[in-house]
């Protein structure tokens, strides 16, 4: 191949097109059990995750929810993924066999979120939230009606392969996925640069800005106990046993939203969709949420 400025100009349109095909061909499941926020700084604070408030009878002044009692930010990070193209390769026209590469270039950065949800997801048991308690754990403070400091659960304890539950159903979600800069295609592709005159090497690649973080621990129940009809219906009686912080008001969850890993797959099937259960009674637990199976919690 002649290297002529046309010759590069539509081998790096080729191979943005590549990526951007394969970024569009992905499935990324990290929406089911996050949600988005776009960040326009280095950090992002997030006091309002300590404010529950909820509709009430306007009787005198308004009652102000404060949205700044947490000091909870998420600081954003960088990320890339680098490829380098030998100019021998575009001189012998091997274009195709990088032609790969690129395609799954973008998918992966499609799918990068998942890697950083499903991470948090899996480490909830350690990953501080925003009252200062891990995201799954056994003493969150919270206020009763009468004002008293009380330690509540979202933790079922055990030692086995964890499993969480989720209400999926609301904007705020149990995780933050924070996106300061998309994943973009970028290049040093010009044959005047001093890669090429030095290495004789095109270099591609793709960078974002982003990070997670815990969201609302009340929408999460994780548990290590054996996943069976008795513990499934102890965590969902957990939840939605929920109190709204300084009332006696049901906080309204629905666990409605289940999450394994391949290991559990068989049995959250079996307490999900079958028709009997194991004594061979008709299942209870038929339908009462849906399955998300993730390699991530392996």
């Amino acid at each position: 191949m002649d290297l002529t400025p046309q010759a590069f100009r539509a081998i790096n349109k080729g191979f943005k097109s590549l990526h951007d095909a394969g970024f569009g061909s992905a499935n990324p499941q990290w929406s089911k059990i996050a949600m988005l926020v776009m960040s326009t700084t280095a950090a992002t604070a997030y006091g309002w995750l300590g404010s529950m408030g909820a509709i009430r009878e306007w009787v005198g002044d308004r009652v102000i929810n404060q949205l700044s009692a947490f000091d909870f930010e998420i600081k954003n990070k960088e990320f890339e993924h680098t490829v380098g193209v030998l100019k021998t390769a575009i001189e012998d026209d091997a274009l195709g066999v990088y032609s790969p590469l690129f395609t799954d270039m973008g998918k992966q950065a499609a799918n990068f979120p998942d890697n950083l949800v499903f991470g948090l997801l899996k480490n909830a048991f350690t990953t501080l939230c925003y009252d200062g308690q891990y995201l799954v754990d056994t003493d969150h403070p919270v206020l009763d009606k009468n004002g008293a400091v009380q330690s509540v659960s979202n933790h079922q304890g055990g030692g086995g392969a964890p499993w969480f539950l989720i209400d999926d159903s609301r904007a705020v979600k149990p995780i933050i996925f924070q996106q300061r800069k998309p994943f973009n295609f970028v290049s040093l592709a010009d044959p005047d640069d001093d890669n090429v005159f030095f290495r004789k090497e095109f270099i591609y690649g793709n960078d974002g800005r982003m990070n997670v973080g815990a969201g609302l621990w009340q929408l999460i129940y994780g548990s290590k106990q054996t996943l069976d009809a008795t513990n499934y219906e102890a965590a969902r009686a957990a939840m939605q046993s929920l109190k709204r912080e300084g009332t006696d008001d049901p906080l309204g969850i629905s666990p409605n939203l289940l999450v394994v890993g391949p290991s559990l797959e068989g049995k959250a099937r079996r307490l999900l969709e079958a028709e009997k259960d194991a004594a061979g009674a008709d299942n209870v637990n038929k339908g009462t949420a849906k399955l998300l199976v993730t390699p991530w919690l392996t």
